[in-house]
C-alpha cells in the first residue's frame, strides 16, 4: 500500500492547487477585473477585455474582439452554457459604452472558429488540439 501512497499524494496536490486557484480568481482576479473595466475604459485592459452580463445577470471579464456589429469571445470555461441554444440576450461595457445583443456558440463550423480566433487569440499555438480550444461565441449587437 505504500506505493499508492505517493501517486495519491500527487493527485490531492494538484486537485487542492486547481481549487485554490480558482478560489483566487473569484475573489480576488475577477472583481479586480471588473473595477478596473469600469474605472478606467480607455485603459490597457479595457482594449482586449469587456464586461460581459450573462442572461442569468452574472457579470464576468472576458476577452473580446469587435468587428462592425459583432463581437467575438473565447469561452475558456463553463460560462457559455447558458448561451449554448443561440439568441441569448447579453449586455456588453466595451470601453465604457453599455451595448446590448444576442449571443450564440459555434458548435457546427470549424473552419469559421479558426479563422475567428486566428484573429481574436493570434498567438495560441497552430498545434493546439481541438478538444483543447475554446468555444466560440459570437454576438450579434442590436442596433
Amino acid at each position: 500500500m505504500t506505493w499508492l501512497k505517493w501517486p495519491l499524494l500527487i493527485v490531492g496536490l494538484l486537485v487542492a492547487s486547481l481549487l485554490a486557484y480558482r478560489t483566487y480568481a473569484l475573489l480576488v482576479g475577477i472583481p479586480r477585473d471588473v473595477a478596473e473595466l469600469r474605472n478606467n475604459p480607455q485603459g490597457e485592459t479595457a482594449g482586449i477585455v469587456m464586461l460581459l452580463e450573462l442572461p442569468d445577470g452574472r457579470e464576468l471579464p472576458v476577452n473580446y474582439r469587435r468587428e462592425g456589429d459583432q463581437v467575438f469571445a473565447g469561452a475558456d470555461g463553463p460560462w457559455w452554457r447558458p448561451l449554448r441554444h443561440g439568441n441569448a440576450p447579453v449586455r456588453l461595457l466595451i470601453r465604457g459604452e453599455t451595448l446590448t445583443g444576442k449571443a450564440r456558440v459555434v458548435f457546427d463550423d470549424p473552419d469559421y472558429k479558426r479563422t475567428v480566433f486566428d484573429r481574436l487569440r493570434p498567438k495560441v499555438p497552430k498545434w493546439l488540439p481541438e478538444w483543447l480550444d475554446a468555444h466560440l461565441v459570437v454576438i450579434d449587437l442590436d442596433p
